[in-house]
């Protein structure tokens, strides 16, 4: 009963717990490593077998070594002092936490990954069970010895011994994820170790260090700890209120290995929180452009031969000038009779000065070769490509040379923030009540980020434009009218042509 009274008696015992339970969270991750080797069904009895085992191994260990510390009678001496048997095992189990400590510690700041071995076949739970009892030979000689260190009382040792196992066989997945959340707990418990090896150590040699410092000091540390931990979470707190779009810029920019963005610092921190801006439709449109750029191929950017705008050289003066005037670009094309036949490439003010002077077109073209790609470039190659063109525009040609569009530095940057379309031209997406009205040559890209949807670009690229995709559906031209209903939408044909899908009315399905 005196016992229970002592203080120190209760701080021992709750820091022996807390450091049984960080030194077994080692034992406890092998013995996960070592039952995923068995069939799902009997992991869980090997992990509780396995722990149990452990628990024995050093409730016994524990017996024994607080026997042989009771061995006072000098055996050897050095330096004419004596050194008796408990001398022995008290520095001897001290150089053993030092060296653990140490490499420990290096480990966890060289931040070294654990090796969780070869995965193979299934093992036979009796080998499963052996490999476990070495290594819970293995992982109990530190705790039982800063257990021999840190009290003095067998029954307090085993007391924790046994509380640490328990808490560690109930809560073994929220414990290992709390330890691996904060490593600085770890690293704080092994230089508790080094203290405790080192106070076994001067205790070997003769030199008595009251428990109570040893207790003062890790108490102190664990105070210093928790303060550390409650900054950590008011940094956190305090960041959470700015808006997100400002820490997710912030991020790109860290993982860019860019210094250059600070996000702003409010000036009263402790303001109540307001709800979080997130991205604006046309900054969500312009993230979701660069980050898929990569995974798609240049038909889903590129002007399609149909709408490419040419200049056939065997075409009168006034019918070119007309062209160009009802043309709103700035570059074209010179070809011979058809476009697979290109010269060059001419901006249209050379064109009317040419024109104007009675010059020859072709030899005008000659002077600006036309730069081709063929249609399997990827679209971060052909930002290369574009740089070499230096505001020019470039032809993609398939495998037997057919050209199949054209690409300018404005495709690109649609393909980024979206339709930016001419003078003449109308949107291609017009929303209308709860659904859009939408141009069967629209881009599938596009439509999948207005729509916010999903599933309706092709996977092997079979087609680039909405009517594409209706068309891969329908299986031959839809009639007026028409429906399909794909991924929560309803998609019904307004106008068609002879040979295209012109317009298509889009609405989500509810219900």
């Amino acid at each position: 009963m005196e016992l229970l009274l002592d203080p120190h008696i209760w701080v021992g015992l709750f820091t022996l717990i807390i450091l049984e339970i960080v030194l077994g969270i080692d034992n406890l991750v092998f013995i996960a490593i070592l039952v995923k080797k068995l069939p799902p069904a009997q992991r869980d009895k090997a992990r509780i077998i396995g722990l149990s085992l452990a628990l024995l191994m050093r409730l016994g260990l524990l017996s024994v070594m607080s026997w042989l510390v009771t061995l006072t009678s000098p055996i050897l001496h050095l330096w004419e002092h004596p050194f008796s048997g408990r001398d022995l095992i008290l520095m001897g189990g001290g150089l053993f936490l030092l060296f653990k400590a140490t490499s420990e510690l290096h480990e966890r700041l060289e931040a070294k990954p654990h090796d969780d071995g070869p995965l193979g076949a299934y093992a036979s739970f009796g080998v499963v069970i052996a490999q476990i009892l070495v290594l819970d030979a293995v992982f109990s000689l530190d705790s039982i010895i800063t257990a021999v260190g840190m009290v003095e009382q067998l029954g307090v040792m085993m007391a924790a011994v046994t509380i640490a196992m328990i808490v560690m066989v109930l809560a073994s997945k929220p414990l290992t994820r709390f330890v691996n959340a904060h490593p600085t707990v770890v690293v704080l418990c092994l230089s508790f170790l080094l203290m405790i090896g080192f106070s076994l150590v001067a205790e070997g040699f003769g030199f008595h260090i009251p428990k109570g410092y040893l207790y003062a000091a890790i108490g102190f540390s664990v105070l210093i700890e928790f303060f550390n931990q409650l900054s950590q979470r008011s940094a956190q707190r305090h960041e959470a209120k700015l808006p997100l779009r400002e820490r997710t810029t912030a991020a790109i920019f860290r993982l860019m290995g860019s210094k250059a963005y600070q996000p702003r610092e409010d000036d009263d921190l402790d303001a109540p929180t307001v709800a979080p801006l997130s991205f604006g439709e046309e900054e969500r449109y312009m993230v979701t452009g660069v980050l898929s750029l990569a995974e798609r191929s240049i038909r889903t950017i590129m002007t399609p031969r149909s709408e490419v705008a040419w200049i056939d050289i065997n075409d009168h003066g006034d019918a070119i000038r007309a062209q160009l005037q009802r043309e709103p670009h700035s570059l074209f094309p010179i070809c011979d009779r058809d476009l697979d036949e290109v010269i060059g490439v001419v901006k249209a003010r050379d064109l009317l000065f040419a024109l104007n002077e009675g010059q020859s077109l072709s030899e005008l073209a000659k002077q600006n070769d036309p730069i081709i790609v063929p249609q399997t470039i990827n679209v971060i190659k052909l930002l290369a490509e574009l740089r070499k063109a230096k505001g020019s525009l470039i032809l993609v040609a398939d495998e037997f040379g057919v050209i199949q569009g054209l690409v300018t530095t404005h495709d690109l940057l649609e393909a980024i923030v979206g339709e930016l379309p001419d003078e003449d031209e109308t949107p291609d997406i017009v929303r209308e009540g709860a659904g859009w009205l939408i141009n069967g040559s629209t881009n599938i890209h596009h439509v999948e980020q207005v729509l916010e949807h999903e599933g309706l670009v092709s996977d092997s690229d079979e087609y680039v434009t909405l009517a594409g995709m209706l068309l891969s559906h329908f299986g031959s031209l839809p009639t007026l009218g028409q429906q399909l209903q794909y991924q929560q939408l309803c998609f019904e044909v307004l106008d068609v042509s002879e040979r295209r899908i012109e317009r298509v009315r889009v609405t989500p399905i509810t219900g």
